[in-house]
């Protein structure tokens, strides 16, 4: 089934079951916050991209205001809840200053593979460590999904936007693992290549062959 949602296109990917922390500044989007709030609604953040909105998006709820300033301006804190896909938009929701639309929620299959799952965790952690950065390696939950490691796998926008339009959770780890066999050896070999030229100009202590 289809409904009306407020929308607030942003140039980012947001996926479902993230936090997202927002400074509203402009004079729609605080509007479109208020209505929310007095309606208790949640409204979607479709992905700007390519110079125009995306078809795919998430539907967010409001937590809580954070913080409200004396210009109007507010510091919000969301939560991603289900992925859609817009039927139809319009610049400006009837009677308001915001973008609205009607959207149908993608159906998302919660399936996925343990093996795989163990493999994308293993990846990650060696992409993290060729990276130096080990310690901020997640201490990811068993049952974690796609979408809790999306953020940290080095995606760009468009290869996250592709990532949410995938409908199971089998697709989405296919995709991720494959990602990561890409990357790793392309980072694992570049931090060799900045070792050998840090090496460069130092004294070495080299074994002669025997010959």
């Amino acid at each position: 089934m289809s409904k009306y949602l407020p929308l607030f296109p942003l140039s980012i990917v947001v996926f479902p079951g993230e936090k997202l922390n927002l400074h509203v500044f402009e004079p729609r989007y605080k509007q479109l916050v208020l209505d929310c709030v007095e309606n208790e609604k949640t409204f979607g953040i479709p992905t700007y991209i390519q110079s125009g909105v995306g078809v795919y998006g998430t539907e967010v709820e409001i937590l809580n205001i954070e913080k409200r300033y004396d210009n109007g301006e507010m510091d919000i804190r969301t939560k991603g809840l289900k992925f859609f896909k817009i039927l139809h938009f319009d610049r400006m929701a009837p009677g308001r200053l915001y973008a609205g639309g009607e959207v149908e929620e993608v159906e998302n299959k919660d399936d996925g593979d343990i093996i795989t799952k163990l493999n994308i965790t293993e990846s990650l952690k060696e992409l993290y460590e060729a990276l130096g950065i080990s310690k901020l390696f997640l201490e990811l939950p068993e049952n974690y999904k796609s979408f809790d490691i999306a953020h940290h796998l080095g995606l760009t926008t468009e290869q996250e936007y592709a990532l949410l339009q995938l409908e199971s959770e089998t697709e989405r780890q296919e995709a991720i693992f494959l990602h990561l066999q890409q990357i790793l050896p392309v980072v694992q070999e570049t931090e060799r290549l900045k070792d050998r030229v840090k090496l460069n100009g130092h004294f070495k202590q080299l074994m002669p062959p025997d010959f």
